[in-house]
């Protein structure tokens, strides 16, 4: 009997198959989605569903449609897809969706990130909750299957070369100067995506030489993790950028919804730097416009921001507060730190795909070399984030809280305590397990360190 507390998080689904939840599991899930957008009188009659390149996607997603066609909804189905593509579907059709996918977890993992119409996010306080008992409830009933037998229609459309035509109109990529470009996909959808989005030949050609590592489609990830906020997962990218003289390198995680940058040196550009680069392309086309960053970004990030005559605000870290905090403000962009970037013209909801796009243009429109214009953007030293399993999450961080006791305090999203000389960290509590994360940031590599080890000893202790 599946636990759906275990497996839903604070905006989607994600758990092991078969031990933690499986088709059955799927179609109570689908009966429990439609359920929920009956009931709120959510417009239109179809729903639709993409997977990844998973194994356990396709036959969770067909036991999902199966729940939603039992409700009475048409099932359109896009079959592969990346989360982005899902969502330009939800945007463009003005439809809820579901995409299959658990992103960068490894292989014996699957989930579902949901979204109501227009591309509007799916949360714990949005209407996921309320999924979840609903679900739960059919599976404890005991019947043989939670749902009636599907009496809905069922559509296919694949719509991979409409988005890349719509991606193709946002950012024009023909008069930049010619740049050789090693891509990442991980085994993951990025592989599909990136070949029709940079490479099709009903678009108009572009000056791009692509160098393609791991694009064959294996959810077993036989090379790397999908996952390239790891460093580790880095290392091909950075080897292949440098042997093949490229000008930069792209990496995407399993679902291709997140993009991180290497230059031509093969060396990180942090996604802060990227949040502030895209941002100032942003505002020099839409003035005066108000762009989110969530709070472990940079510092850096609010100053250039209102360098451009623009006006940041601060948001919790996670996809769903992003979205309702750019819905709410009509902001014209946003960045998360950990490489999510949200974009008004796409319906508030994050792609990857596009980030990667307006860096590729900010770099061939202009002749210097991508370590250089990074450099603008990077104005302080930063620790990444650093995970610490603790017993008693909250106590610790009140103990922390205590140590510094004229620093000046934020709890938004956890801990963030900023000090007189820049230097600021933030700790907060996992919504899943038993950690604390901590990022550092501070005007100098030592002050860092120094602060880094300093708090990591007292979480630590």
């Amino acid at each position: 009997m599946s636990d759906l507390s275990q497996i839903v998080k604070a905006y989607d689904i994600r758990g092991t198959v078969p031990d933690q939840w499986d088709e059955r599991t799927a179609e109570a899930l689908g009966v429990a989605f439609t359920q929920v957008l009956n009931a709120s009188g959510e417009p239109g009659d179809a729903v639709l569903i993409a997977h990844d390149m998973r194994a356990t996607g396709p036959g969770l997603a067909a036991a999902f449609a199966a729940g939603v066609r039992a409700e009475g909804r048409t099932v359109i189905e896009l079959g592969l897809g990346s989360t982005d593509m899902l969502y330009y579907a939800s945007g463009s059709l003005d439809l809820p969706g579901a995409m299959f996918t658990a992103s960068h977890n490894p292989a014996q993992y699957n989930g579902i990130k949901m979204c109501r119409s227009g591309a509007r996010p799916i949360g714990q306080d949005s209407g996921l909750a309320e999924i979840r008992d609903r679900a739960q409830a059919l599976l404890d009933s005991g019947e043989a299957r939670p749902a009636g037998e599907p009496t809905a229609p069922v559509q296919q459309r694949n719509l991979l070369a409409d988005y890349a035509a719509y991606l193709r109109k946002l950012v024009d990529l023909s008069r930049i100067r010619p740049l050789k470009v090693v891509v990442d996909a991980g085994n993951g959808m990025g592989g599909y995506t990136i070949p029709t989005v940079l490479g099709d030949a009903a678009l108009p050609a572009l000056p791009l030489e692509i160098v393609p590592l791991y694009f064959e489609l294996d959810g077993t990830f036989p090379n790397h993790e999908a996952n390239p906020l790891d460093p580790k997962n880095l290392v091909d990218l950075q080897r292949a950028v440098v042997e093949h003289g490229a000008e930069i390198g792209l990496a995407f995680d399993g679902d291709a919804d997140r993009c991180f940058v290497v230059d031509e040196h093969g060396e990180p550009v942090s996604p802060s730097a990227i949040t502030a680069l895209v941002a100032a392309r942003e505002l020099a086309k839409h003035p005066g416009s108000t762009v989110i960053h969530n709070l472990i970004t940079s510092s850096a990030v609010p100053e250039i921001i209102r360098e451009h005559g623009g006006q940041p605000v601060v948001s919790r870290v996670g996809h769903s507060f992003i979205k309702a905090e750019m819905a709410r403000t009509n902001a014209v962009f946003g960045g998360e730190h950990s490489a999510h970037y949200y974009f008004r013209d796409f319906w508030f909801a994050d792609t990857g795909m596009l980030a990667a796009m307006h860096t590729l243009a900010a770099l061939g429109e202009q002749s210097l070399p991508l370590s250089v214009l990074a450099g603008e953007y990077e104005r302080y030293v930063a620790s990444g984030e650093i995970n610490s399993t603790v017993g008693d999450q909250a106590a610790t961080v009140a103990e922390v809280r205590a140590a510094y006791p004229d620093a000046e305090a934020d709890e938004l999203d956890g801990l963030t305590l900023r000090f007189p000389d820049g230097a600021w960290f933030n700790l907060r509590a996992s919504n899943t397990e038993p950690l604390l994360r901590l990022n550092v940031e501070a005007p100098t590599r030592e002050r860092m360190t120094s602060l880094r080890d300093e708090v990591l000893d007292r979480v630590r202790r």
